[in-house]
């Protein structure tokens, strides 16, 4: 496999940039981009950590080999990541994927991508079933447009009992066949679906989503242990949030947190915000669940990316202050206004895991999981140029997806 290249071939490609600037016939036929080679960073990829590596970038894609005259960047001292991909957003930037315009979401989704999210599924949460049937056709064709990965249903099928930040009055039963409704309307762009598996339905939605291609979550639930490994046996396969909105560990009722840690067809999602998770928390999920089963996720409302302020979710108000979004009635935790660059720099400054199980978790992992892994997730050659740029600090300097600075580095 072709690798992001070595010392030589770094010289050969500054001595060809001293010489001349990049030909025009030598532009991408379909993009008239110029090729371009990031040359010199700390470049993370699957097989391990190259120093003074380098990328090429052929038009929207990764090449293998760099193509002739292309234009070199000196990006030394810095990281190059794959892009991040967030499988748990309900919006940015004053915008809600789930009550706002197709302009307020595309205005989320851009807050996002200049935090170095690159690939973002829209979460909706509780509301009426016709609402959010609606709201599964407006983001549907966001999602055949390409400016999301699809979407995810979080409620209405999860337990009063662990309802977090949504309404209790529109919660209902996972009757299989209202599950269906929600997937129909998402006409094949329904990515997951976050249920509590111990409610009467729950192990037939969670069938049915398996057999249509759809993710079962495990999340706001207040399952046991036992209840929990019989969702898994019939096909959940992540943990929404774990930590959060389910019984805490017991050891005498170990509930679910314990079934979804041991069991290694599950994937469980971190907020990585310093408020939803304890950082010992953080640790035992990457001591049991290795960095291959962990995804970073952002949870993020509104607010993200935004300020502090009054805000709604659903039809709920949510106070954020000091960045910390709560329930004005009840004050329980309402989302986040985290951005996935800034769970990167804690995982890494603060939590100290090494950067190769922070790019899986924030990159790779939830890519498998979308069944995109063959696209992004990695800086691998014939993917999608989807990157971020750390500096030494990994504070974000710049963000690139399928080729195109979103966030320009200003390097050369």
């Amino acid at each position: 496999m072709a690798t992001p290249l070595g010392a030589r071939d770094s010289a050969e490609f500054a001595a060809t940039a001293a010489r001349a600037r990049p030909a025009t016939t030598n532009r991408h036929p379909a993009t008239g981009k110029v090729p371009l080679v990031l040359s010199g960073a700390t470049v993370v990829l699957p097989t391990g950590t190259v120093k003074n590596g380098q990328v090429a970038i052929d038009g929207t894609r990764i090449t293998g080999a760099a193509p002739e005259n292309a234009q070199v960047i000196d990006v030394s001292d810095h990281w190059l990541v794959p892009g991040f991909v967030d499988i748990h957003n309900h919006g940015g930037g004053g915008a809600s994927f789930t009550s706002g315009t197709v302009e307020d979401v595309l205005k989320g989704i851009r807050t996002h991508r200049d935090h170095g999210t690159t690939t973002l599924v829209a979460s909706t949460v509780t509301g009426d079933m016709d609402f959010l049937a609606q709201r599964a056709g407006l983001l549907s064709e966001l999602a055949e447009q390409g400016d999301i990965a699809g979407i995810h249903f979080e409620g209405p099928f999860i337990s009063p009992c662990r309802k977090g930040a949504h309404a209790e009055n529109l919660l209902r039963h996972p009757d299989p066949a209202e599950v269906r409704k929600l997937v129909d309307a998402a006409r094949g762009q329904a990515k997951m679906v976050t249920l509590a598996t111990e409610l009467p339905g729950g192990l037939d939605s969670v069938r049915l989503l398996t057999e249509h291609g759809v993710i079962a979550a495990v999340g706001h639930t207040d399952a046991t242990y036992e209840q929990t490994v019989e969702a898994i046996e019939a096909g959940a396969t992540v943990a929404t949030h774990l930590f959060n909105a389910m019984p805490q560990i017991g050891h005498r009722a170990p509930g679910p947190i314990t079934a979804l840690l041991e069991d290694e067809r599950i994937t469980v999602e971190l907020i990585n915000d310093g408020t939803h998770l304890h950082p010992a928390a953080l640790h035992l999920a990457f001591h049991h669940a290795a960095s291959a089963r962990v995804a970073f996720i952002t949870d993020a409302m509104d607010a993200a990316g935004f300020g502090d302020g009054r805000y709604l979710l659903g039809p709920l108000e949510v106070e954020v202050s000091e960045g910390v979004a709560r329930l004005v009635e009840g004050g329980s935790i309402a989302g986040s206004t985290l951005t996935l660059d800034r769970a990167f720099k804690r995982a890494v400054t603060v939590d100290r895991l090494p950067v190769e199980d922070v790019v899986a978790a924030i990159s790779a992992n939830p890519a498998r999981l979308l069944g995109m892994a063959d696209r992004i997730g990695s800086l691998e050659p014939g993917k999608d140029a989807d990157l971020v740029l750390l500096d030494h600090q990994f504070d974000l300097k710049g963000v690139m997806r399928r080729g195109e600075w979103v966030v320009d580095p200003q390097l050369g």
